[in-house]
Formats: structure tokens, C-alpha cells, sequence
């Protein structure tokens, strides 16, 4: 039992790493092969915290952009506008996540039924919006404006219902208000930075007397398997959604999302 907890634990590790940076919801994923696998975690730790490797991989890959950033800071306006528009972009999520954190984690994430419709809702809104003509006003995420931020970061409050993806939620949002699709990828790249640890910590310390040895290696199995996923694709994720944009991304949440479903009707 416990070599086949291990085993899941580095199955669901993989899925973190490899959904987490694309539109397709990485929670839904672990949530719902999870259910399939007979994965239990006390009050569904294990799928936030095993978020941590997946952080560490986009820090340790953007570490000389974010350093060049913040030497500049005192210098120059650009950099201190990007800052003020990530902080402004994480400050929604932030607040409905520490108000809501119960409702969302005791209900939200028990209902795999849920996870799939909105996985398939989510699939469709995706694939309509990168099929729109939209011209893109800006293409550099050191160009956009706090104002703009700020409404993708209310995009991002979508993503409190599991399955919608918290980078889709906040790309979609991005392209509907003018950026294009390599850019809108990135700034939900550096979005994430806050966001997960933020959820990381919070669901840490919410959780704190919940955790026993046993859960704690589950754990690290899991962030070494996120951390060296989410390393490959945040390598190669911008240009591919540069070339081959997220229609890809919505076809697999649809197909994902029904799959679910029938899963569901045949083992429950």
C-alpha cells in the first residue's frame, strides 16, 4: 500500500508539473486522477502543496529576468509599473482565496462532477477566444498598463472553481483586453510567482496539525516530480503557443472533461 501510494504520489507529481503553466487546469487534473487512483489527502493538501516544486521551476527559469528587474527598480519607472501591476493582478485572487479558502477546498474540490463540466465549459470558451480576429495592442509584458492588470487579475478569481485553470482564466482575460498570445502566456507566468505561494502558504499553515510524516514524503515525492515537469514546460510553452496558440490546450480540456464523465458514470 505504501510503494503504491509512492507510485501515485510521483504519478500525480508529474501531472502538477505538467499542467500547471497551461490553460488546462492543473488541480482539475490532480483532483480528478486522484479520485480515479484512490489518492487521499487530508483536506486535499497534497494537490497545493506539491504546487511548490512547480514554483521553484519557474523561479529557478526566470531568476536572471527577475533579477534584472528588481536591480532596476530604483532607476527605472518600467520596471516599478510591472512590479505594481503584478501586485495590483494577485490582490483579487488573493482576497477571495483567504475569505473563501473553506468553502472552496471542503466543496468545490469533493465535486469531480464539477471539475469535469467546467473543464469542458472552459474547453470551449478557450478554443472560441483563440479563434476570435483579435488585434493585440500589447505584446510585452513590461508594456502593460496596472489598470489592465488588474482586470486580468479578476480573470484569475475565476480560477477558485477547480477546472477552470488559473492560466486560462487569466489568458483569456488577457487577449479579450488587447495582448497577444505570447505575452498573455508570460504574464500568467509571472502572476503564478504570488499566486501559488501565496495558496501554498496559506493552505500550509490552515493545515499545519493535519500533516504526519507520512504526508510529508507523499509530499516531497510529489514537488520533485512537479518541479521537473513544470521545468520542460515553461521552457518550451511560449513558443509553442506562439506558433500553435491554445487551441490545442482546448481540445485536451474537452476531451479530458468528458472522459471524466464517463468515468464517473461507470466506476462513480
Amino acid at each position: 500500500m505504501a510503494d503504491q501510494s509512492i507510485i501515485s504520489a510521483l504519478v500525480l507529481g508529474f501531472i502538477e508539473g505538467l499542467t500547471e503553466f497551461i490553460p488546462v487546469s492543473s488541480t482539475a487534473h490532480v483532483l480528478l486522477a486522484g479520485h480515479f487512483l484512490g489518492f487521499k489527502s487530508p483536506g486535499n493538501t497534497f494537490a497545493v502543496l506539491i504546487q511548490l516544486g512547480a514554483i521553484l521551476a519557474i523561479l529557478l527559469v526566470y531568476f536572471q529576468r527577475l533579477l534584472s528587474i528588481a536591480t532596476a527598480l530604483p532607476s527605472s519607472f518600467k520596471a516599478r509599473r510591472f512590479v505594481l501591476s503584478i501586485l495590483l493582478a494577485f490582490l483579487p485572487a488573493a482576497v477571495i482565496g483567504a475569505m473563501a479558502h473553506g468553502f472552496i477546498k471542503s466543496v468545490l474540490f469533493e465535486t469531480p462532477m464539477l471539475i469535469c463540466i467546467v473543464l469542458i465549459l472552459g474547453g470551449i470558451v478557450l478554443y472560441a477566444i483563440d479563434r476570435l480576429p483579435l488585434k493585440p495592442k500589447y505584446r510585452d509584458v513590461m508594456d502593460y498598463p496596472p489598470s489592465l492588470a488588474l482586470k486580468i487579475g479578476l480573470f484569475q478569481c475565476l480560477a477558485m472553481i477547480p477546472g477552470t485553470s488559473r492560466s486560462g482564466a487569466t489568458i483569456a482575460g488577457a487577449l479579450l483586453m488587447g495582448t497577444d498570445k505570447r505575452s498573455a502566456a508570460e504574464f500568467s507566468f509571472f502572476l503564478a510567482m504570488p499566486t501559488m505561494l501565496g495558496a501554498f502558504t496559506l493552505d500550509l499553515y490552515k493545515n499545519r496539525n493535519a500533516l504526519n510524516f507520512d504526508d510529508v514524503s507523499l509530499i516531497a515525492v510529489g514537488f520533485i516530480a512537479a518541479f521537473v515537469a513544470a521545468l520542460v514546460v515553461v521552457r518550451s510553452l511560449l513558443n509553442f503557443v506562439s506558433s500553435r496558440g491554445f487551441a490545442p490546450f482546448a481540445i485536451w480540456r474537452i476531451v479530458i472533461g468528458t472522459a471524466g464523465l464517463i468515468g464517473l458514470w461507470l466506476v462513480g
